[in-house]
This record gives structure tokens, C-alpha cells and sequence, in this order.
């Protein structure tokens, strides 16, 4: 008799033990999640910056660049279809676009001596610097938590609770296009 209620004691630690386990590890799953979804929120802050300061960009040069619509029209274009990005991998395919119409657009400033030297224009271009660094730098904030994150998800034990619980891989922030070109510099 006092066997049986041994091994039902010990029975009944191993359960409560196993269980303080698998809470533990959801909550943590759980966590890193949130830090996965709040790091997209600091990109997405970002990005839409970058979204409000490029018609300000395109009108100041407008005035200067009548020649050049085609170029305006390209960085409208890839502006509008980064605004629509409804997934990580989407918005990551729609900013390389909306980056690569930018620098085309900018090479094409460099044409229009005048333009450089207005102020409206240059105080729109700082800003528009400044925002795409801290896109960067938040890409790379989301990029490593996507990678812990992912990481927790398939390595043993986690795996088994996050298999349970749903808990599915993040996909990463990856650069697109001409950001991933290594520049090319000539003399």
C-alpha cells in the first residue's frame, strides 16, 4: 500500500514538474513573440516615414525636374505598392523596389545643380537619410529577434511546446535588389 502511494506521489511531482516546464516555455515563446511583433512595429514606424517624406521629396524637385517624369512616376509607383505590403516578405520586395526608384531618382538630382542647392530639398533628403539609417538599424533589431525567436521554435525541448501551442517561423527582413548590389566605385 505504501508503494502504490509512493509511486503516485513521485507520479504526481514528475506531472507538476512537467507542467511547470511546459508553462514556463510557452510564456517564454510567448515573449519572444511579442518582441518579434514589436520589432516589425519599430520597422513599421519607420517605413511609414519614409512613406510620408517622399511625396515631399518628389514635389520639391518637381519644380526643377520637368523633364523627368518617368522618374517621379517610378518612386510614386513603388511608394504606393510599399503602402500595400501586407507581409514581412512583401514589404521586404516593396521597400528594395521603393529603395532602388529612390537611388535612380537621386542620381538623376545630381543632373540639376539648382535643385541640390535648395534648402526645402536638402533639409527633405536629411530627413529621409536619417529615417532610412534607422531602418536599417531597426530591420537589424528585427531580424535578430526573428532569429532567437525561430531559433526557440525548432530547438529541442521548445520545439515540442511550440509544436503544441502553434507557435510557427517568422520570416526575416531581408534586403532586395540593388541594396544587396555591392557599390561599385571608380576613379
Amino acid at each position: 500500500m505504501s508503494a502504490t502511494i509512493a509511486v503516485l506521489a513521485v507520479m504526481i511531482v514528475v506531472l507538476f514538474l512537467l507542467a511547470i516546464f511546459v508553462i514556463a516555455v510557452y510564456n517564454a515563446l510567448v515573449g519572444l513573440r511579442n518582441q518579434v511583433d514589436n520589432a516589425w512595429s519599430q520597422i513599421d514606424v519607420q517605413l511609414k516615414r519614409r512613406h510620408d517624406l517622399i511625396p515631399n521629396l518628389v514635389e520639391t524637385a518637381k519644380g526643377y525636374m520637368k523633364h523627368e517624369r518617368g522618374t517621379f512616376e517610378a518612386v510614386t509607383n513603388a511608394r504606393a505598392q510599399a503602402m500595400g505590403a501586407k507581409t514581412v516578405t512583401e514589404a521586404a520586395k516593396a521597400e528594395g523596389a521603393l529603395g532602388d526608384a529612390l537611388s535612380k531618382f537621386l542620381l538623376v538630382v545630381e543632373n540639376y545643380p539648382e535643385l541640390k542647392a535648395n534648402q526645402n530639398f536638402l533639409a527633405v533628403q536629411e530627413e529621409l537619410s536619417s529615417t532610412e539609417n534607422k531602418i536599417a538599424f531597426a530591420r537589424q533589431a528585427y531580424n535578430d529577434q526573428t532569429l532567437f525567436y525561430n531559433n526557440k521554435i525548432q530547438m529541442f525541448p521548445s520545439n515540442i511546446v511550440a509544436g503544441i501551442f502553434a507557435f510557427t517561423k517568422r520570416d526575416f527582413f531581408e534586403t532586395a535588389g540593388a541594396e544587396r548590389e555591392v557599390p561599385k566605385v571608380s576613379f
